[in-house]
Parts: structure tokens; sequence; C-alpha cells
């Protein structure tokens, strides 16, 4: 397409792509700007997009990081660091970052994460057990005292509870 002299009809196709990259998931205002930056759309034709964008309400960063949690809730649990570093990631800023993770119950997201890899580490002695747990939910952005209470508190330690770490 080319960019020069364009026509109503181009800025119609540019807007027809931008409505397709937005009904494969919702999208931050980062995403989208990044989006319409890599194919060489200019400021002008940007912000008119954006405008029609908002006023149609199809780019709500707070929405979106909501959705996001909630989508890694559900199929990838990881922890509060993991999610702010993904969500800086997608251009949220760090008021809605706040926001959408005021419910967010660590402990909870740790044993539904921990619960299928659990079963992979049960052969091993009690040691490397121990350090493997807390090296995957450490991996999956959970703090410390989570993964501290999971172990020490969950059904982790009760497996072990009569041999000596």
């Amino acid at each position: 397409m080319k960019l020069k002299n364009k026509t109503p009809t181009d800025f119609k196709k540019i807007l027809d792509r931008v409505y397709r990259f937005l009904s494969l998931r919702p999208r931050s205002k980062k995403e989208v700007a990044d989006y319409l930056k890599n194919r060489k759309i200019s400021p002008f034709e940007g912000e008119k997009i954006f405008k029609i964008l908002k006023e149609q309400k199809l780019i709500n960063d707070l929405e979106f990081a909501k959705w996001w949690v909630e989508q890694r809730e559900t199929f990838k649990p990881k922890g509060k660091i993991a999610l702010r570093v993904e969500l800086k990631q997608k251009g949220i800023s760090e008021e809605i970052i706040e926001k959408a993770l005021v419910h967010i119950d660590e402990e909870s997201l740790a044993k539904k994460a921990l619960a299928k890899k659990i079963e992979a580490y049960r052969k091993l002695p009690p040691e490397e057990f121990f350090r493997k747990i807390s090296q995957f939910l450490s991996y999956r952005g959970f703090s410390w005292q989570t993964i501290e209470k999971i172990i020490l508190e969950g059904k982790v330690a009760k497996k072990f509870k009569n041999d000596k770490i």
C-alpha cells in the first residue's frame, strides 16, 4: 500500500486492519501504537485511528490489564512480580497495574501453578524437591513469602513431614 497520497479508501483499509488486529484479543494502547508504527502509518492518521477506537471503546488500558491478569489466572498462573513486568512491557502505567493486581491471591495462584508440576517432582529427594518447587514458583514471578508459605504450610511439607530436610 502506498503511503503517499492516501485516499479515504486507503484510510478505511488501514482502519479495517486495525479492527482485525483488535479482533484477535484485547490490546493495550501501546500495542496498537506499535502496530501502526510498524505499518508506517503517519502520526496524523494514527491520531485519527486512536480517536475512532476510543469513541468505540475498543482501547482501554485498565480493561486490558484486568483481562490480561484474568487470562494468566486461568491459563498460566503467575505471581504479581511477573504480571507487573508483563503489563509494563505492554505499556500499562504503574497506576493501572496497581488497580489490576489489587485482588490477586498469590497463594492460590501458586498452588494452581504448582498442581501440575508437583507430580513430576514427587520422586525426587527432599532437598531437590523443595529446590525445584522454589525455582519453578520463582520463575513464575511469585514472591519469596508466597513460596515459603506454600512449601511450609501446604501439601508439599506434608509429603516430607517425617523426612529430615
